[in-house]
């Protein structure tokens, strides 16, 4: 590691090693979509609702057919397909997102992860209903028209860290423009709708897309608790909503998913001058002389628990410092000449391993003294009494930094909390 020649060479064989993975991905994609075009090549994933995968003979590659492996094509599911037919069809005359999933969850129909729960294991919606994104999916997927079409979307690998690359890559997936789409020359399976449908359906979307561009915004004001409100009924956030010049908070279950109205209210609305008061007073009520005290023996209680949940913090020191021995011995050992390439491993599986206990050693907090934690207690006493004078924006900080969480339930009660411990109730006067 003290070597400038050998990290020249690392560097070096890093660059190479990523060129290879570069190229490689590159002939990859090329054929993939190459195999889609010219051959309509069904390429893997889950089939789009309304097909079912069937084998369509062995492999082309021999050493891949040896071993059993077939090709797949799609085929019409007979239950599935005229259920995209009847989507397709309502919305051309007129019905709308929502107004088509409200009807198929009346008549009984699954939804597309309840139809295929075994392929649809990451989805939590087990009643079957059917949400506007479900119909919008299928709606845009041009797949139903017979044609194999590739390269919708695309996987992009990002730096979790710019400051630190050796953290590694996020992989994102992000939709590809329909200039980017590969189209197979030659219809592949049975469609379900006709191209001239389909096309007639991706306009109506473009013409809401440039209506919505076209239609003129109104600058609002901030949501002070924005990410802050919870519904009490489904748990689900509730989402910021500006009527009469005046922020509220709106639970809108059926506008995702179309279930029974005495399951979840149609529409929940809460004021937010009707909250931030009760907030305001009851912070103000923990920062008075007489309750100062227990405020102080309450987040020392809090402090010492997060310390517990914390244990690994005397491991991950440890570890460091292990790391750091080893490491020297190591470039005791280059010194002594043993052959870098066996040491170089060695060296950078500690690294990693010292790495990773920096990173839980930054995300641990600091241990505060009885001393500190009353000193913040004190300085916050100023800071909440000005908080109903206070820009909107230094009053959402100041709610996120102590953490406040608030959950509507439809008998018009609050459940406040901040941080970890549960705080007060208060009723505020909210509609259905």
């Amino acid at each position: 590691p003290g070597s400038d020649a050998h990290e020249m060479v690392m560097n070096l064989y890093g660059g190479m090693s990523k060129g290879e993975r570069n190229r490689i991905k590159t002939r990859v994609r090329s054929a993939m979509a190459s195999q889609a075009a010219i051959e309509g090549r069904f390429l893997g994933g889950r089939p789009p609702y309304g097909y079912v995968l069937v084998d369509a003979g062995p492999h082309p590659n021999p050493s891949k057919a040896a071993t059993g492996q077939q090709l797949r094509r799609l085929e019409p599911d007979p239950k599935a397909a005229p259920i995209v037919r009847r989507i397709f069809t309502e919305f051309l005359v007129g019905q709308g997102l929502y107004a088509i999933a409200e009807r198929l969850t009346a008549d009984g129909i699954l939804s597309p992860s309840a139809h295929d729960p075994d392929r649809n294991r990451h989805r939590s919606n087990s009643k079957g209903a059917w949400s506007k994104s479900a119909v919008r999916a299928i709606l845009r997927n041009p797949r139903y028209t017979g044609y194999q079409v590739w390269n919708r979307q695309a996987r992009h690998e990002i730096l979790i860290d710019v400051e630190d690359v050796a953290l590694g890559h996020d992989t994102k997936m992000s939709w590809n423009e329909p200039s980017q789409w590969i189209w197979s020359e030659e219809p592949t399976h049975e469609p379900l709708v006709t191209m001239e449908q389909f096309e007639a359906v991706q306009q109506i979307f473009r013409g809401a897309s440039r209506s919505a561009t076209r239609r003129e915004k109104t600058k609002r004001g901030p949501y002070i608790l924005s990410g802050m409100m919870r519904c009490g009924v489904c748990s689900r956030r509730m989402q910021g909503s500006w009527n009469h010049d005046q922020p509220y908070y709106r639970c809108k279950f059926p506008a995702e998913y179309a279930i029974a109205e005495h399951q979840h209210p149609k529409t929940i609305y809460v004021k937010e001058a009707a909250i931030t008061p009760s907030i305001d007073r009851w912070l103000a009520q923990l920062f008075d002389d007489e309750r100062i005290d227990d405020t102080c023996a309450a987040l020392e209680a809090i402090h010492i628990q997060q310390r517990d949940d914390y244990s690994g913090l005397v491991a991950a020191r440890r570890t460091v410092k292990t790391c750091d021995n080893k490491l020297a011995k190591y470039r005791q050992a280059l010194e002594a000449g043993t052959d870098p390439s066996i040491v170089g491993n060695w060296i950078e599986e500690i690294k990693l391993e010292k790495k990773a206990a920096e990173l839980q050693l930054r995300r641990t907090p600091p241990i505060l003294s009885k001393d500190d934690i009353r000193s913040l207690v004190l300085q916050s006493k100023g800071i909440v009494e000005i908080l109903a004078q206070a820009d909107p924006e230094d009053r959402r900080a100041v709610y996120q930094e102590l953490g406040v969480s608030i959950t509507y339930h439809r008998d018009g009660r609050l459940h406040v909390s901040a941080g970890p411990a549960p705080c007060t109730n208060n009723g505020v006067g909210g509609g259905t």
